[in-house]
């Protein structure tokens, strides 16, 4: 039984400020000496960065669809453990899922099987009365999904914040947060989203901390715990990832760095409960691989922004494709996947790969349904797993003579390479949904 105390963080639309909002409040939290959990809903990698930077605690993230709605109270049970207060950050607009699958997914869906109260962030930029029939629609919308509370986001005045106020006297939902214009909390974007801590930590962290100053000064805090501590007790155990006794734990090398920054917290674990040695290492400056490396992950990220420093690195890069040729199980994930091409954007990568790379001017992204063609070192063939894409870039030829996935849609297609020990795609997959993979990645590392 989990009875934290919570609040899911969403919003009309992308854009409003969920992400200020709901990392403001972790670390205003924090900064009243408070543990707490910060979430996130959905496949999103960058995000769970600043989390962790304002709460001190790895950010994790709740996807219903990678990982079947069945597991999103477990795993939040898991992250939230021993802490006085989680904070869940939504996904797009609030009742936006995956596409076709109605609300699967969407922040409303997992705020229903967190039983924990909404604050709505609106952005009120552009209106005044019009709020209130805004707020009523989403808080009527859906009976089940409880709108505890609104905070107004790019509020431009004291009279622009009268009339916000009065509109929604009459909506029924109390504001529990009104936020000036700032513009010290904007964080740069580029092709993928926000850019990641890593990148530009000491930029992030005053970021941060302009975040919790703004939060703390237009919230109220108390009434916001308050309606936190109103949630549902979750039933069930929390997950925990099935631990396999051996007697010889292989070194599992994990590619990290800031060209390497997409990676669910869950994933070390499972590795580290299967036996694994987990060792991080930063492919744009470590010149060689963990010693006694017996498997290699690599993740997704931007490897196309450091495509040079990524190939000035011939050691590296020798070093990782004498393990691959060595038959070393290494499994690679989209920024991975590019590693491992002869090039990306015409600069020498690991050559891994008979394939190319380069940067695209169209996004493809989307959560797939995918089924392994054949037996590789993550899954047997015919296995099912979901997975989610999201990238600017293409890879030619965009399989390899032993594909790693077939995927139903958009089109049906097949995709990734598999050869040797190499599993390698396009396709971010969620490990929790599937602890064997794990467990099989660790096995063939400890006997290859």
């Amino acid at each position: 039984m989990s009875s934290v105390p919570r609040l899911v963080i969403a919003a009309p639309s992308s854009g409003s400020g969920k992400t200020t909002v709901a990392t403001g409040l972790m670390a205003a939290f924090t900064a009243r000496g408070l543990a707490v959990s910060p979430h996130k809903v959905g496949p999103d990698y960058i995000d769970p960065g600043y989390h962790a930077l304002a709460t001190g605690r790895v950010g994790r993230n709740l996807d219903a669809y990678l990982c079947g709605a069945e597991l999103i109270a477990p795993l939040f049970a898991h992250g939230a453990r021993g802490c006085d207060l989680a904070v869940v950050e939504g996904v797009m607009g609030m009742f936006d899922g995956a596409a076709g699958e109605g609300e699967l997914a969407s922040t409303a869906h997992v705020a229903k099987l967190l039983r924990a109260p909404v604050v709505l962030v609106v952005d009120a930029s552009s209106q005044s009365r019009s709020v209130a029939a805004l707020v009523h629609g989403f808080a009527s919308w859906d009976p089940q999904v409880r709108i505890g509370g609104v905070i107004l986001n790019k509020v431009a005045s004291d009279r622009h914040e009268e009339l916000l106020r009065e509109a929604l006297d009459s909506a029924g939902v109390p504001v529990l947060g009104v936020l000036r214009r700032a513009e010290q909390v904007d964080t740069p974007s580029r092709h993928l989203g926000l850019v990641p801590v890593a990148e530009r930590r000491a930029a992030a962290v005053a970021a941060v901390a302009a975040m919790a100053a703004q939060v703390r000064e237009g919230c109220d805090l108390d009434a916001l715990f308050a309606l936190a501590r109103g949630a549902g007790a979750l039933s069930g155990a929390p997950w925990e990832p099935p631990v396999l006794t051996a007697a010889k734990r292989p070194v599992v090398a994990v590619a990290g760095g800031p060209a390497f920054t997409f990676s669910y917290a869950e994933h070390a674990e499972l590795l580290a409960a299967a036996g694994a040695e987990v060792v991080t290492f930063d492919p744009l400056r470590d010149e060689r691989l963990p010693d006694g490396s017996a498997g290699l992950v690599i993740g997704g990220g931007f490897p196309e922004v450091y495509a040079p420093e990524l190939s000035a690195n011939e050691p590296l890069r020798k070093a990782v494709a004498e393990l691959a040729l060595a038959g070393a199980p290494v499994a690679a994930e989209c920024a991975g996947l590019l590693y491992l091409c002869r090039e990306l954007d015409g600069q020498p990568m690991c050559g891994v790969l008979d394939a190319e790379a380069r940067m695209s001017g169209r996004l493809t992204l989307g959560y797939r349904d995918a089924v392994a063609v054949g037996d590789s070192v993550l899954a047997a063939a015919g296995t099912r797993m979901r997975g989610h894409e999201f990238h600017r870039t293409v890879v030619e030829p965009g399989a390899g003579a032993a594909p790693a996935w077939g995927v139903r849609a958009p089109v049906r297609r097949v995709e990734g390479f598999v050869q040797h020990g190499v599993h390698a795609s396009y396709l971010h997959t969620h490990w929790a949904a599937a602890p064997g993979v794990a467990h099989r990645f660790v096995e063939r590392c400890r006997t290859s």
